[in-house]
């Protein structure tokens, strides 16, 4: 997938050299240490070196335990967890399983398919996700899945027969302090405002033509077909 939007974002904040520590220590059984505090000039050299003080090392000590607490944040929900969420691990790298009902959605694709860029309806959706990968199926209906829930293939390009997603050079930047509804919105975001291209295979996700598909409902509006989606053999209980 190629993504749309402008994505210099996600490039990350610019970081410049401030200050610098360095830990001096005797030999010997009875060791002991000294830190000194380095300034940094414009051209990140080290200047002006002395002991560090207590009030350098309380601002070196407030800013280590704000990076772990964000760490603590990541996919804590913000309020009532979602009803679509149906499953989080908030591990390091973490993953949430979530669902969405048929909606409307502007889609894009490449010139090369044929198919406008335009608003089309799409199925109901089970995502699945880490903060680096993706994988997506689709559902029958609206109802909220079980873990005997058998899951169809997703009617898209850029999907590998497993669920997973190919997202090209889409730059991928979840956060480690993002909260959980933070974290399935970035990805659907990643998903649909990107292009899609090809399919991935030989597995055709659909019973029919996908472009002749896409082709239709964007022209006609309609809703989304369920009886085109082709069973995997999968349910939830296989993805957790």
């Amino acid at each position: 997938m190629n993504n749309v939007n402008d994505i210099t974002e996600n490039f990350g904040t610019l970081y410049h050299p401030k200050s610098a520590l360095v830990f001096y220590q005797t030999k010997g059984t009875n060791t002991d240490m000294y830190v000194e505090h380095f300034d940094m000039d414009k051209n990140g050299n080290p200047v002006n070196a002395h002991p560090l003080t207590v009030n350098e090392a309380k601002v070196l000590a407030k800013a280590l335990h704000t990076d772990k607490e964000k760490e603590k944040d990541f996919l804590k929900p913000k309020g009532i967890l979602p009803t679509n969420i149906l499953h989080i691990n908030p591990s390091e790298k973490g993953t949430v399983l979530w669902y969405t009902k048929a909606q409307e959605q502007q889609l894009y694709f490449v010139d090369g398919l044929g198919i406008p860029n335009g608003k089309a309806y799409v199925p109901p959706m089970l995502w699945y996700a880490s903060k680096n990968s993706l994988a997506v199926f689709a559902l029958a209906t609206d109802r909220r899945p079980k873990e005997n829930t058998p899951l169809n293939f997703a009617p898209f390009f850029n999907i590998y027969e497993d669920g997973k997603v190919c997202m090209g050079t889409v730059s991928i930047d979840i956060k480690n302090s993002a909260s959980v509804e933070e974290f399935i919105s970035a990805w659907e975001d990643y998903f649909f405002n990107s292009y899609f291209s090809h399919l991935l295979g030989k597995q055709n996700p659909i019973k029919g033509n996908c472009v002749s598909l896409w082709k239709k409902l964007i022209e006609t509006g309609e809703a989304f077909p369920k009886e085109v989606l082709k069973k995997n053999n999968k349910t939830i209980k296989n993805l957790l």
